[in-house]
């Protein structure tokens, strides 16, 4: 009845929704030529690469599956619509295509650039301004939590899959387990007998160092020298060796613990001290005022939030005028080129502090207050002279602040014996300790700063607005919460994809289009 799809969905489509956009502007966003480094000039595949896009960016938008993505292409009218309005019967494409995509994608010098593409278009409509709001939020992991006994079995039978037949062959006659290892899964055992359990875990160890013992010294090829190394990575980490020569699950937890050999890059990890969770984090920074995402990151799930803010900000700090194209731009950007940084406590560090202090910008982080145990004088109730090195007491003693490793102590030792106030000060037989980190300047500042009622005003109005562009990142479980593929480069590519896909959304509803002079807000 029709001959292509617009005919039929445009009127039924609003103009601020993201298939309208897409529909509008899908051939100025990701023309063909923006994926031709990723192809060959000979036996190009048939999908156009731009399609491809349109359906990369409504997949993840919707959290759908790359075979649930190729049924919406194919039965849904909307997607036709969005990829430019393509007719009723256009072939749809097998889900393998999708696959490869983000395979050259992420192997290319610009791995991201369908995030890239949505946010120059949002600074070339001037919706891109100098503020940033950072957060992170949990992003579990694809795959399952391994215990002891299945994380060294798997490691094992990676390394006996990563040798040649030759070197197989020999491996397994250093095992001195009745298993061939051919079999993923936990080994058979009376799991309620704590003797047996004991005795599976020291055959598994042996086996793992009579394994890496064969290999030591030997000029091993990259795919078994990393299946050796995460070998060697998992039982030393969850074992120990008894006085008796017996090995056992250690009673402690490592530091960097592996947790899966099947995604050997994801963490146990904490976004507070009661919720704890496996996988990664997925950190942002979003303009507060046009509410749209400028940058992503995406980190092991123990790394703190601190650390992903110099990536955050990489395109930020420091600002410079070197990149304005005329004199009157430049001009614009020393005047506007001062940056605010929102961020909960979380942010609020010593060395972020430095840094931001360097490069000029004005730092919206909350700093903990300083606090003592059992209700007794905190630090800031201590008169600190950064310049002089000195610290006084609220009974008015004062002593100089010594050099230590990491900063510098104040002891006020004897002082507080005949103290009448040291009851209020400490419990301590040594008298009170005060500590100077490296960082004592900065965070004395930020902790003045936080008791402005200026400050306390723009900070509540602000920082929330992050909590909301989280919620839409995270709104569908499958692809959001819960990521969709294994190992840091291809969820930090997702998270980036998704970020890309929310902020097409948010831009369709702002009224992004392409004008004769570049993208624009449109007034109508």
């Amino acid at each position: 009845m029709f001959a292509t799809t617009t005919e039929f969905v445009g009127p039924r489509i609003g103009r601020d929704s993201i298939y309208g956009l897409l529909h509008r502007e899908c051939f100025e966003l990701f023309p063909d030529e923006m994926f031709a480094d990723l192809f060959m000039d000979i036996g190009r595949r048939s999908v156009p690469p731009m399609i491809v896009a349109v359906v990369m960016v409504l997949q993840r938008l919707e959290g759908c599956s790359d075979r649930e993505a190729v049924d919406r292409f194919a039965y849904d009218l909307r997607w036709k619509y969005a990829a430019g309005g393509l007719d009723f019967d256009y072939p749809g494409f097998v889900h393998t295509v999708l696959v490869d995509m983000r395979a050259r994608l992420r192997v290319s010098e610009d791995p991201d650039r369908i995030f890239n593409v949505t946010l120059q278009a949002a600074k070339q409509a001037g919706l891109v301004g100098r503020r940033r709001v950072l957060d992170s939020t949990c992003l579990f992991d694809a795959v399952a939590t391994m215990d002891t006994v299945t994380l060294i079995r798997s490691a094992i039978r990676g390394v006996l899959a990563a040798c040649d037949a030759e070197v197989a062959l020999e491996a397994r006659g250093v095992l001195g387990r009745d298993d061939d290892y051919l079999k993923a899964g936990k080994p058979s055992c009376d799991w309620d007998d704590r003797a047996a359990r004991e005795e599976l875990v020291d055959a598994l160890a042996r086996d793992a160092y009579a394994l890496l013992g064969m290999l030591d010294g030997d000029r091993l090829d990259p795919v078994l020298e990393k299946a050796a190394e995460l070998l060697a990575t998992v039982v030393g980490q969850d074992l120990e060796a008894g006085d008796d020569g017996v090995f056992r699950i250690a009673r402690r937890v490592a530091r960097d613990r592996v947790i899966s050999t099947v995604d050997t890059d994801a963490r146990h990890g904490h976004k507070t001290s009661a919720h704890g969770f496996d996988g990664y984090k997925g950190h942002v920074a979003v303009d507060p005022d046009c509410e749209l995402i400028v940058s992503t990151s995406v980190t092991a799930g123990n790394v703190g939030d601190a650390a992903a803010v110099t990536d955050l900000l990489a395109d930020d700090l420091p600002p410079t005028a070197e990149t304005a194209e005329t004199a009157e731009t430049a001009e614009t950007m020393m005047v506007e080129s001062v940056l605010e940084v929102y961020g909960d406590s979380a942010y609020g560090t010593g060395p972020v502090l430095e840094d931001l202090e360097a490069a000029g910008a004005v730092a919206y982080l909350k700093t903990q207050p300083a606090r003592a145990p059992g209700g007794r004088f905190p630090k800031t109730d201590f008169q600190i002279d950064l310049d002089a090195l000195t610290v006084s007491c609220p009974a008015g003693h004062t002593v100089a602040a010594r050099p230590v490793k990491d900063g510098r102590t104040a002891r006020f030792g004897k002082l507080c014996a005949d103290c009448p106030l040291a009851s209020q000060c400490t419990a301590s037989r040594r008298g009170r300790t005060i500590h100077l980190g490296k960082h004592e300047r900065q965070l004395a500042a930020a902790r003045a700063h936080q008791t402005d009622p200026a400050w306390k005003s723009a900070y509540t109005s602000t920082r929330p607005k992050v909590e909301r562009k989280i919620a839409h990142l995270m709104f569908r479980k499958h692809g959001g919460r819960r990521a969709r593929v294994r190992g840091h480069t291809k969820v930090a590519a997702d998270f980036a994809l998704l970020s890309a896909a929310v902020n097409l959304a948010r831009l369709s509803l702002l009224g992004l289009e392409r004008q004769t002079s570049g993208w624009a807000i449109s007034t109508a």
